[in-house]
């Protein structure tokens, strides 16, 4: 009993107390592409970012990674889970695959074979969309429009890649995402509309409600109010011809007020 009550005190010691600001984890990498010992990919993506020339600037790909070292007893070996010279635990989460090591294991860390990376959260609250090519909160399992790879662009707000991004995503109405706090702050300054493809992300039936008030209050002069243009819908795509208002044009077929005046049609001849 006191040798296995040792073995298991090997394994665990130092858990939790290196790492850093990224992950507690016993082992830093040394990257393949630039030989640097850096704690994390994260860590070694921050520094080359901010080499001066651009040139030398890259980013370190997980599955690169072939030696760390125990930040314990400063072994560099293989990418193993146990430290082959002490003894410790360089991870008490740990992806072969991905080269990862998390002590956190509060995360709920899981290796997610179709995204080919590790995710966190929890495998029970998480499903694998294959259309969009990301996992997504069970919650949204047959309730989200499904964009194609949607998760495999930029963040449209602050433009970081959002596929293994470390911040929390959302999934609009239309199907595209960004950051959570990218998406709180576009709401913050009054933008009700997906950057991409400019549909309403939030029910706007009461403002919509609110302007038509507004126009009924709002006589335009008489040399407008026959007035008509064509206008295309961005929230259901429709393309329609309206009397001309100075403060908004509705879709005749949505009532959405989320429309931009176009040319008109080319009749065929």
């Amino acid at each position: 009993m006191e040798m296995g009550a040792s073995a298991n005190e090997r394994l665990d010691f130092g858990k939790m107390g290196y790492g850093c600001k990224h992950y507690r984890r016993r082992c830093q990498i040394r990257a393949p592409c630039c030989n640097e010992v850096f704690d994390c990919r994260h860590c070694h993506n921050e520094a080359t970012s901010m080499l001066r020339n651009p040139f030398d600037r890259h980013e370190l790909v997980r599955q690169d990674v072939k030696q760390v070292i125990c930040t314990v007893c400063d072994t560099e070996q293989p990418v193993v889970r146990v430290c082959t010279n002490c003894g410790v635990k360089m991870g008490e989460y740990f992806c072969e695959l991905c080269k990862f090591y998390d002590d956190d294991i509060g995360k709920g860390q899981f290796h997610c074979d179709d995204c080919g990376i590790c995710r966190v959260g929890g495998r029970e609250n998480y499903f694998h969309c294959k259309k969009c090519g990301s996992c997504y909160s069970v919650g949204l399992r047959d309730n989200h429009v499904c964009v194609e790879n949607s998760m495999r662009h930029h963040c449209p707000i602050c433009y970081e890649y959002l596929f293994d991004s470390l911040k929390d995503t959302t999934v609009m109405k239309c199907g595209h995402t960004m950051h959570c706090e990218c998406y709180h702050e576009m709401i913050k300054h009054d933008k009700y509309c997906c950057p991409i493809c400019s549909k309403s992300v939030v029910d706007m039936s009461r403002t919509w409600k609110r302007i038509d008030e507004e126009i009924e209050a709002t006589i335009m002069p008489e040399d407008y109010q026959q007035k008509k243009v064509w206008i295309l819908c961005n929230d259901c795509n429709d393309t329609t011809e309206v009397f001309f208002h100075i403060i908004g044009q509705k879709c005749s077929h949505c009532k959405s007020y989320n429309t931009r005046t176009i040319a008109p049609p080319v009749l065929p001849q």
